[in-house]
This record gives C-alpha cells, structure tokens and sequence, in this order.
C-alpha cells in the first residue's frame, strides 16, 4: 500500500492521473529561487524555451544570459559567476551539458568546488523521437564520479522545483536530472523531500524485495507494485532522488528487512543508480540484486512508452526483475 506518511497524491493510480513534464518544476524554481535571493543568475545555451528558463528571463532579465550554442564557454563562465558568490544555474540538453562539457565541468566547476547548479534537461530515452543523440543515459554516472558534485534525480514536476530551490540553498556543484516528456505528478506539496534522502513510497505487509527507483520510472515502479501484491508479492518502492549524497542508512535498512533489491533508473545500469546502490550495499550489506535501465545499448526514434516498454523498464519488466531476484534469494 501507499505510504500515508510520504503524503503522495491521492489520485495517483487514477486514469485521468495529473500528467506534466517533469523540466516545468525546474522552471518554477527558478523563479522562486530568484525572488528568494538576489544572487541567483540563469545561464542558457540557446534554449531558453526548451530548458523552462524562459520564465525566470523574463522575469529578472538582468540575471539571465543567453550564451548561444557554445556549451563549454557557458559552465566556464558559470564557474567564475560561482567562485565570484553568485548562484548560477545552467541549462541545456543533457547530451550537451554535461555531455559536450564534462572537462570543462570537471576542471572549472568541480575541482574548484564552484557554486554552480548543472540541470540535464531530456535526460533518458523518454525523449523519444528525437533519437539516441539527444537521450542522455550516461549522465548519472558521469556526474556522480565527479569529486564535490551532488546529483538529484527528481520524479516529477513537484519534486524538480523543490530539488531547484534545494540546489540553490546548497554551497557547491549541483546536478539535477530533468526529464522531457509529461508524466504522472506522483508527490504533492506536503511529501517529505531532503537531499540525502530516500522516501518510502509503498511498503507492504511483509516485502520481500526492496524497489529502488528514482526519476519518473518512480511512477512505474508503484505500478508494479500494486499488481505485485495482487500476485501475493509484497515490496517496498524507495524514491531513490537523491543519488549523491546517498541515503546509506536508509537503503541498508531496507536491504536489511526484504534481503534482496531491485534498481530502477532510465539510464544504463552500468556506472548510475543502481551502481551506486550496489557499491553501497558490496560495502555494508551484500544481498541478491537485479537492474532495470538500459542494458548496454542506446535507444531510438519512437514514442516514449514504446521506448520504454521496448528496453525493459516498463511495469512488466520491474515485476519480472522483482520475481528474478526472490528466486535467488
């Protein structure tokens, strides 16, 4: 069942579920984090619109800029905006930021321990028709290797905002994973949200598996855990938002209590969320796992549930990733 004390929205199973894109929250931050300090700047590589940083531009036009399509040169100066006490935050495509500009990430930002916040906009495949270059599914273990950097993964519109305004509030590289298409608002005002922190989404009676999930495959996750306990199988669903720092106690506790764990992420399993779990739990608590996400391939022109269903992160294949890892238990 629900967690009531995650406070999530009521109608969360429903058909006619609230759907927004997840990159709407991140624009409504913005804004917010810009009236709540003056310090908060926008830097945009020509896609303004795209990114939800139009609305902040219009708003305090005298703290965005607009650097063109030239990637590299924007976190470089974002860098020198951090270091100089101001707050900016970056916007592009995940494909080009952080993408194109890892080096320039990695030497400017990170190893100076720069006050810049990163958001990967189109991240996954969910991203669809415009092809595996623009669906970033490397960006998680690219940033996370990162010394200094933090990386939050919200699940939908409400969380990005508050992930935004949490972004601003923390000193030092930030990196927030946006996603493109609408999908199910899931949280609401009033659920728990600290960096850092993992929330219990769904517990059952007696779970047996631990779904760690985060980003919108959050929602497909519930999904399957509803017909899971139909089937007589109980799990508990982590959203998993916060995968640098990590909730350590948190997912050890879990591991601890169902003795085996699934990872969730649109994303290649290889070096992302999962990793981090399982690099974790090698350290602390070693159990059964199994990995739903991309599996070593780059996805392709479709539609984003197509997509989704076709590389094995669909409802269907979290149940089976779920009943694969009771068996080895």
């Amino acid at each position: 069942m629900l967690n009531p004390k995650a406070k999530l929205n009521p109608k969360l199973f429903d058909a006619d579920v609230e759907a927004r894109p997840i990159r709407d929250g991140y624009g409504e931050g913005l804004v917010v984090a810009g009236e709540k300090n003056p310090n908060v700047v926008v830097l945009c590589a020509d896609l303004t619109e795209s990114t939800r940083s139009e609305a902040f531009a219009k708003k305090f036009p005298e703290r965005f800029f607009e650097v063109g399509v030239a990637e590299q040169n924007m976190v470089t100066i974002a860098s020198g905006l951090g270091i100089a006490g101001k707050i900016p935050f970056v916007s592009s495509y995940a494909t080009f930021s952080p993408g194109r500009n890892w080096e320039q990430i990695r030497t400017t930002v990170t190893y100076n321990d720069s006050n810049v916040k990163i958001a990967g906009h189109h991240s996954g495949i969910s991203v669809g028709p415009d092809g595996a270059t623009h669906q970033a599914i490397e960006d998680i273990a690219t940033m996370r290797v990162l010394a200094n950097m933090k990386v939050f993964v919200p699940c939908d519109a409400i969380e990005a905002r508050k992930a935004t305004l949490a972004a601003a509030q923390i000193v030092g590289p930030v990196y927030v994973r946006l996603a493109r298409e609408k999908s199910a608002v899931i949280t609401t005002e009033d659920t728990p949200y600290s960096p850092g922190k993992a929330e219990v989404f769904w517990e059952s009676d007696k779970p047996e598996v631990a779904v760690v999930a985060c980003g919108q495959l959050v929602y497909q996750s519930l999904l399957a855990a509803k017909e899971l306990e139909k089937d007589g199988i109980d799990v508990v669903v982590l959203n998993n938002q916060s995968v640098k720092p990590m909730d350590e106690a948190g997912l050890i506790n879990a591991a601890k209590s169902c003795g085996a764990v699934v990872t969730v992420e649109e994303h290649q399993v290889a070096g992302g969320m999962g990793s981090a779990v399982a690099e974790l739990l090698a350290r602390k608590f070693p159990v059964p796992m199994e990995f739903v996400g991309m599996q070593d391939v780059y996805g392709e022109s479709g539609k984003p549930n197509e997509l989704i269903e076709k590389y094995g992160m669909g409802v269907k294949d979290i149940k089976e990733a779920v009943k694969k890892v009771i068996s080895r238990k």
